[in-house]
Order: C-alpha cells, then sequence, then structure tokens
C-alpha cells in the first residue's frame, strides 16, 4: 500500500491559515475563495486523519499534530522554492544596492532579504541604512540602485517615485511617563531635513504648544531611547509602536507618512 502525498498547494495554502491566523486572511493570500480554502484543510485531515486546527468564530490555532505539520510544510515549500529558482533564475545575477531608513530595516528587512534571496539566489544585495536625504543624494550619484525613503504628502518628489504605503505619524510617550504634561514639551526628532520633524513640530505650532528640543538623533533607535527614558516624546510611524513600554499620545497634525521607493 502507498504512502499518500501532500500536494504542496495543500501545505501553501495550510502554512498561510497558520501565520495569518483565520481562513480569510490566507484565502486572499493565496487566491483562494474561504470555501476553497476550507476544503483544503477538510482534505489535509483526511489524508492525515489528524486534526490539525482548533477553530473558534474568530480564529484558528494549530493542534499539537499541526505544529508538527507547520514545521515539514514549511520545509518542503522552501525546498521547492530553492529548487525552481535555481532552474528558472539562474540567468540572474549580479548585485543589487539597496538603502534603506533604519525604521523600515528594523522592521521590514529581514523578510525582504529572506523572500529575495529565495527568487534570486543569484542576486548578491548591497543594503545601505540610512536616512532619507542622504540616499537621494546616493540615488542621483548613481551609488544606490532603488531606495525606501519616507515623506509627508505635502512633499514635492524631485525625482520619479511610487507611494508603496502610507501610515499615521503619532506622537509617541513612555507608558506611564509625564514628558507630555511639562511645559515646553520635550520632544526627539532629527534636523530639518525629517519629515517626522516636519510634520511634528508643524502641528505643535499649529495648536501654540511650546516646545524645546530635548535630543536630536537621525535612527529611530535613538528616537525610542529618548522616550522610554521619558525625557521627550517623538513623532513615530503608529506601526513602529509594538512594544508594551510606548503610548499612543495622539496624531500628529493628522499626517501620514508616505513610504516610497525611489529608482
Amino acid at each position: 500500500m502507498s504512502v499518500p502525498m501532500l500536494d504542496l498547494d495543500l501545505l501553501r495554502t495550510f502554512v498561510a491559515i497558520a501565520e495569518t491566523g483565520n481562513f480569510s486572511a490566507a484565502a486572499h493570500a493565496v487566491f483562494r475563495t474561504p470555501s476553497a480554502v476550507s476544503m483544503q484543510v477538510k482534505k489535509m485531515e483526511e489524508t492525515l486523519d489528524r486534526p490539525l486546527f482548533v477553530r473558534d468564530s474568530r480564529s484558528v490555532t494549530l493542534t499539537e499534530d499541526g505544529e508538527r505539520v507547520l514545521a515539514h510544510a514549511r520545509r518542503m515549500l522552501a525546498m521547492n522554492q530553492d529548487l525552481m529558482a535555481e532552474f528558472h533564475q539562474q540567468h540572474l545575477q549580479g548585485t543589487v544596492r539597496l538603502g534603506i531608513p533604519d525604521d523600515m530595516a528594523e522592521r521590514f528587512l529581514p523578510d525582504m532579504l529572506c523572500r529575495f534571496a529565495k527568487t534570486h539566489p543569484g542576486v548578491n544585495v548591497n543594503a545601505v541604512v540610512e536616512n532619507t536625504e542622504p540616499m537621494l543624494n546616493m540615488v542621483a550619484e548613481r551609488r544606490l540602485d532603488i531606495a525606501l525613503i519616507s515623506r509627508l504628502p505635502s512633499q514635492r518628489a524631485d525625482r520619479p517615485c511610487e507611494v508603496l504605503w502610507s501610515e499615521q505619524l503619532v506622537w509617541a510617550g513612555c507608558r506611564g511617563g509625564i514628558a507630555h504634561e511639562k511645559t515646553p514639551i520635550p520632544v526627539s526628532v532629527w534636523d530639518e531635513t525629517c519629515a517626522w520633524r516636519k510634520a511634528g513640530l508643524e502641528g505643535l505650532e499649529k495648536t501654540g504648544r511650546a516646545y524645546r528640543i530635548a535630543l536630536e538623533s537621525g535612527h529611530l533607535s535613538g528616537q525610542k531611547a529618548a522616550v522610554l527614558a521619558d525625557l521627550a516624546i517623538a513623532p513615530i510611524p503608529k506601526s513602529a509602536l509594538v512594544a508594551a513600554s510606548f503610548k499612543f499620545l495622539q496624531a500628529v497634525a493628522c499626517q501620514n507618512c508616505h513610504a516610497t521607493n525611489l529608482g
């Protein structure tokens, strides 16, 4: 009697469910309907004769057997991806010079590099973590091939660029801190070229709130350090406030911070 085989398409859907936590999001990720995803899960569970998910009204979680399957599924999908990339992408070789701000590098760069390496194994990536203004110059001087930059919707783009996403810029303070109650209010920003600084200080000036520059840092880690020490508040993209030690104070003058790629 032959051992049943699991189709890679089923494994891809299974991993998507495990990573998103629900069938609807997984269906969107694999370009299927939720009912088709449910049928795929049913087929996997019948093939393995094991329940793989614990379902409730809002989300799904993996069973102990599901956790075992997930580890194997990821390995099998990675091996298949490596094999296909070796044959279909072997003609693509060289180096891509990428510029990225430190806040985006902290949140997105590991996943970006991992995914790119899988699909383009013959291409090296030289990543430069820098602020927007220096990267603009590096692109103009052809020292970078492409760069992710931050700018406000009101800022004019001097070179062709594409908006990848936009998000709310907010004032961040230390949870339980009192920096935001002080007068003048201490703020942590970078120099005049920084889009976050421009939006934040303009917002304070429009509301007539007195402020002083308590710390200047061109890196998100420096901004966060000042906030966590309760020495200042700082204008930071909302998605960067992932730690429980931070609290969202208010939006920065209703500004959205656009992330674009420039090349």
